[in-house]
């Protein structure tokens, strides 16, 4: 057991001593202080935020492979299971409660498959794969009336708007039983159509997973809109993310590049990722012969001191690998994804991990080195937790101990509490201003979005210019229509990104704010320190000097101290949440203008209607041009203000209901002495320190 998790637990069976003493002392002491003091206590067992690592690979990559290596379970992920299919959100986390492998398959509601049989489009290929998995390969000919005479049909039903828990003990028994909810056929059979979401729980794994979870993104838009916003929320969740190719292709492979390219400002602005690893796979998948032909090379020119060919022909091909991966982070056109994040590459090979007579030591699989990465941050996760919960546990000792000591008899219950409110009032108006001072700078970014979008967004010959493939000229007429039907963003099957009108239309708008909102929501708190949000919230301070510590004020003060620095803790994680919908808040309100029109375009049929379509699209863009683009400006503006007011009424309401509740007690009630706690609580901090 690492030494962290020792002293948590020491910390939480101390406080839980305490709280027992507390309980006790009910009926004799101030009942109003005793159930205070308990409600804090309560408040230590409060869940912590777990850290997501997303995972962006085409199926056939080697995902399931991967993470059944890093869990050094062989079988634990049927193959296929990251992937197989493009619109179940599937994550994998610990089970922390008993030894079971676990799944928790969460169904799409019955208004949900009602909307999505009604948008069916047999002409459409995510339909189709959707329609044979769920009926077999005959579904493409059935009508809607035959499809539901079928056994299958009434099997669907049933699993609407319920959620299924599958428990095994064997990790293979386990593996079959999940294979239907994610795994495609044309046999039919095959429920992932339905299924919004999978979360896997995996036993004995505490060192690796306990605050961490692992999501698959696929690669590809479902039709669901539903699934798709899932998706994106998910999307930004990521604190990191795992690009996975297969080497052979690591080089070359457009799609991971598509997707990353198109996902960089939700990761980023509108997200928390930190760090981008690119993960290159079945390194042991080596024909030497095949590659020194391919490379130009002589066997002399890969071996050295080894005569293992096919080792040094792998050892060469991963080195060249990571070699080109980097390379290409360094060209201009990944600027601003070497910039915003921290970027590792590793070259693993899962089979060879397991495979006892490889060739391959186990450290030159990279597994070990993954494994450590993702330990190290389960650790670090842990070792705040377990300060987190120490430090405020000694703020509330420190409140019991503060009712103890009288010594200072000049320091009236009023005083303390009108000095402490008079500074508070004090701090408030400074970090109000300094608010303020961010919103000006957003306001002006903003206002100059605005002029250059409505200026760029004119009407042309040809009519709007849609981004689209290089290789395309133009976009065919059901490619257009699946856009304007899906409210601006379509991902046509085996595109390695989509075509999103919307984000065209809000590109010049997030140019203009993207620099300075990173310097007000940075991802890492750490970072550009002086012109955050977060860096004003960490500067508020109501103390300016701490109380010789042997006094009832200094145990006050602590206590006083710890509720402010949990308000911080608590306010960080609403910043961080609030700053994602005020990133996004642009794109979702230009769409949802725009909407009308896209419904207008997708009802064109006959000779002549890509024409018209995008006549549709100009015209909706003119009319509303001036309107749209300021109300997405004001959404921002509000939803700040409103952040900028929670944090205000939260710091000012519940440091002075701490105030208020830690001065309530009358004197002439004792509660015992915590002095020895208060001892051990800070050995335990200083230990955790050290």
């Amino acid at each position: 057991m690492a030494e962290q998790d020792i002293d948590l637990r020491k910390a939480m069976l101390i406080m839980q001593g305490i709280n027992v003493e507390v309980e006790n002392t009910k009926s004799t002491s101030d009942g109003k202080t005793a159930l205070y003091i308990s409600e804090q206590i309560s408040k230590l067992e409060k869940a912590k935020k777990k850290a997501t690592i997303g995972i962006l690979g085409r199926t056939g990559e080697g995902k399931s492979s991967l993470l059944n290596a890093i869990m050094e379970k062989e079988n634990l992920l049927p193959p296929g299971c990251f992937g197989a299919c493009t619109c179940v959100i599937t994550q994998v986390e610990a089970n922390l409660h008993d030894s079971n492998y676990i799944a928790e398959i969460e169904f799409i509601s019955e208004e949900e498959w009602n909307n999505l049989i009604a948008s069916f489009d047999k002409t459409d290929e995510t339909c189709q794969d959707m329609m044979t998995a769920l009926f077999g390969a005959d579904a493409e000919d059935m009508t809607l009336e035959e499809l539901k005479k079928k056994d299958d049909y009434a099997k669907l039903e049933r699993l609407l708007s319920t959620k299924k828990i599958i428990s095994e003990r064997s990790s293979s028994t386990f593996a079959n039983e999940i294979t239907c909810y994610i795994i495609h056929s044309d046999e039919g059979g095959c429920y992932w159509p339905i299924v919004k979401s999978m979360t896997i729980k995996i036993p004995n794994c505490q060192d690796l997973l306990e605050h961490i979870i692992f999501v698959d993104l696929p690669g590809t838009e479902d039709c669901n809109k539903i699934r798709d916003n899932l998706w994106k929320s998910k999307l930004r969740e990521c604190s990191a993310v795992w690009i996975v190719s297969d080497i052979k292709r690591a080089k070359s492979d457009r799609d991971p590049w598509g997707i990353l390219d198109h996902c960089l400002e939700d990761l980023g602005p509108g997200g928390e990722c930190k760090h981008i690893n690119f993960i290159c796979t079945k390194t042991d998948d080596m024909k030497p012969a095949e590659y020194l032909r391919s490379e130009r090379l002589a066997e002399e020119d890969i071996l050295r001191d080894s005569q293992d060919l096919n080792k040094q022909c792998i050892l060469h091909r991963n080195k060249r690998a990571k070699d080109a991966i980097n390379k290409k982070l360094k060209n201009e056109s990944c600027k601003d994804l070497k910039e915003r994040f921290i970027t590792e590459v590793f070259t693993v090979s899962s089979t060879a991990y397991f495979d006892k007579k490889s060739n391959l030591k186990p450290a030159e699989t990279e597994i070990p080195r993954l494994q450590n990465v993702i330990r190290s941050l389960n650790k670090s996760i842990s070792e705040k937790i377990c300060r987190d919960y120490i430090n405020e546990a000694k703020g509330i000792l420190s409140l019991i101990q503060s009712f103890q000591l009288d010594e200072d008899k000049k320091m009236t219950k009023k005083g303390v509490q009108t000095k402490l409110e008079k500074s508070l009032e004090k701090k408030l108006k400074i970090l109000d201003g300094q608010f303020d001072s961010l919103y000006e700078i957003l306001e002006q970014c903003l206002s100059k979005g605005v002029e250059e979008s409505v200026k760029s967004f004119v009407k042309t010959k040809r009519g709007v210019i849609l981004p689209v493939r290089p290789e395309k000229n133009n976009l065919c007429y059901n490619t257009y229509q699946a856009m304007c039907r899906k409210n601006g963003c379509h991902w046509p099957k085996n595109w390695n990104e989509p075509i999103d009108f919307n984000k065209s239309l809000t590109k010049h708008m997030y140019d203009n704010i993207n620099a300075e909102f990173e310097l007000m929501f940075p991802v890492d708190a750490n970072d550009k320190k002086g012109k955050s949000m977060q860096d004003y919230l960490d500067k508020f301070n109501i103390f300016q000097r701490v109380s010789p510590s042997a006094s009832m004020q200094y145990h006050f003060e602590n206590f006083i101290k710890t509720q402010e620095s949990n308000l911080k803790i608590l306010l960080s994680t609403h910043i961080v949440e609030k700053k994602k919908e005020i990133y996004l808040c642009i794109y979702t309100t230009i769409q949802k203008k725009m909407t009308p029109g896209y419904k207008k375009a997708a009802e064109e049929k006959g000779e002549g209607c890509l024409m018209m379509m995008e006549k549709i699209i100009t015209n909706t863009i003119e009319e509303l041009k001036p309107q749209m683009f300021n109300e997405a400006k004001d959404e921002v503006l509000k939803m700040f203000k409103n952040l900028k007011l929670h944090i205000m009424t939260t710091l000012e309401s519940e440091l002075k209901r701490s105030v208020e509740n830690s001065l309530s007690k009358t004197s002439e009630t004792t509660m015992f002495d915590v002095s020895k706690e208060i001892q051990e609580l800070e050995g335990l901090s200083q230990h955790l320190s050290n």
